[in-house]
């Protein structure tokens, strides 16, 4: 059961030739997630042969261009393409009348609906569920309103002991509700279902914490994540231009990280006046040595 992530794009707000603006794609089971959409993600995902027309969820941290300047060509292009399906946008409430207004100066409506989901910047909020998984926002610390998303499995089923089933006479329906943690009575006799069952494979977890400045705040929301991705625009040598425009450096990024307790980080979002990132790498593991510095193009697979 696939979980794995795609970094389409992660320059800061400058493109560059080596890196284009964030874009991530995050595939769960089947389910295909687009968190943010910065110039250009639509040739990354053709290039990096994500599931391009399956993708039914878009969540755009900000209203930075960076951010979500990609969604036009996009969503044209799969208009285009002759996609019917509703497509769900979790974005700040202004995107909607950025993207109708759009289409109302083009005179080109899109042959599909788009339904918004306006996000919290005030505290956490689950945005998004269904039996696999659930999608949860939080509050960062960026220079204009702006969230992260803690992308998470359900718990799966337990799994029964197959002795019991003879033993004990079990039915279907006693099963089922066993292996989804209910207890179940036969003939008076009360089960409890930690009795006839083992754990289930453990429940995966994805954090992305969009452009933010250092605040320690965001640590109980990403706690424990099996990934964490962070933004680091700055080395700890401009940490003064870290401050000013409200990013991070990569030592900061790894702070949270070890204190959150994740068990690795990923970075990124890096400034253009850094052709490599080594610097990056080397100033991040002098904190949290369980960190990677992404690319345009890292897959990153969340194993069981």
């Amino acid at each position: 059961m696939k979980f794995e992530l795609t970094i389409l794009g992660c320059g800061g707000a400058i493109p560059t030739l080596e890196r284009k603006p964030t874009a991530q794609y995050l595939n769960i089971q089947d389910r295909h997630f687009l968190i943010d959409c910065g110039e250009g993600t639509q040739i990354q995902l053709r290039k990096y042969n994500c599931k391009f027309s399956k993708i039914d969820h878009i969540f755009i941290s900000h209203l930075h261009g960076d951010h979500f300047l990609g969604l036009f060509g996009y969503l044209s292009t799969l208009s285009l393409l002759g996609r019917t399906n509703c497509i769900y946008i979790y974005a700040p409430k202004d995107l909607k009348k950025l993207l109708l207004s759009h289409h109302e100066i083009i005179g080109k409506k899109l042959n599909f609906d788009i339904e918004f989901i306006e996000l919290n910047f005030t505290e956490s909020e689950l945005i998004f569920e269904d039996s696999v998984v659930e999608i949860t926002s939080f509050p960062v610390f960026h220079s204009v309103p702006c969230c992260g998303f803690i992308f998470k499995e359900k718990p799966s089923k337990r799994r029964i002991i197959k002795e019991k089933i003879e033993e004990l006479g079990l039915s279907i329906e006693a099963i089922k509700k066993l292996k989804n943690r209910e207890n179940f009575e036969i003939d008076g006799s009360h089960i409890n279902y930690e009795d006839v069952t083992t754990a289930g494979q453990r429940s995966r977890s994805y954090a992305y914490c969009a452009d933010t400045s250092f605040n320690n705040k965001i640590i109980p929301y990403v706690e424990n994540s099996d990934l964490l991705y962070h933004e680091a625009t700055f080395l700890e040598t401009q940490l003064d231009k870290a401050v000013k425009t409200r990013h991070s450096t990569a030592t900061q990024a790894a702070t949270i990280a070890l204190n959150a307790h994740v068990k690795q980080l990923l970075i990124g979002h890096f400034s253009a006046r850094y052709k490599k990132a080594d610097e990056f790498i080397k100033e991040a593991k002098k904190v949290f040595k369980n960190t990677v510095a992404c690319y345009d193009g890292y897959i990153h697979e969340i194993k069981k």
